[in-house]
């Protein structure tokens, strides 16, 4: 007889597909392919340009720095875009008066019209995705999810 004890059993690990950041990042890359792919192109900007576009538009003015913020970007991620869409006539770029390093970013008439067409294309998209939902679910999963990203706001 051996007085030797038995290893304790290991509790196996979750199914990776049962985790449900797993399933969270899977809806955001299934949902990422309309921005990245052709369903933003449809706006007539690149897909790229058009998040910050969206941004710039739902929440002028922004300097670059709110604009990384609100478009979810680096810093330099931001001031590429800005600059490419202020390229393209579809944002205009000011001094910033509070920050003479800095710029405010508003939407031109044409950048307007673009911004249109995009949140049309995102809201949409939108509809598509939470579309399942029935108005009282959805209601519940945006309350959920809005409590989910306050608790991971103040942890960062």
């Amino acid at each position: 007889m051996s007085t030797r004890s038995k290893p304790a059993a290991r509790t196996p690990p979750p199914a990776l597909d049962a985790l449900l950041s797993h399933r969270l990042h899977e809806l955001y890359k299934l949902s990422d392919a309309f921005g990245s792919g052709s369903g933003l192109r449809a706006s007539g900007v690149a897909p790229g340009d058009a998040r910050c576009l969206a941004a710039i538009g739902a929440f002028e003015p922004l300097s670059v720095v709110e604009l990384a913020a609100k478009a979810r970007l680096n810093k330099a991620q931001a001031s590429r875009a800005a600059q490419s869409l202020a390229e393209q006539g579809l944002v205009r770029k000011q001094a910033n008066a509070a920050d003479a390093r800095g710029v405010v970013l508003t939407l031109t008439a044409s950048g307007r019209a673009a911004w249109r067409r995009v949140m049309a294309l995102i809201e949409r998209h939108n509809e598509q995705v939470f579309g399942v939902f029935s108005p009282n679910e959805r209601k519940q999963f945006e309350k959920l999810l809005e409590r989910l990203l306050a608790h991971h706001r103040e942890q960062a």
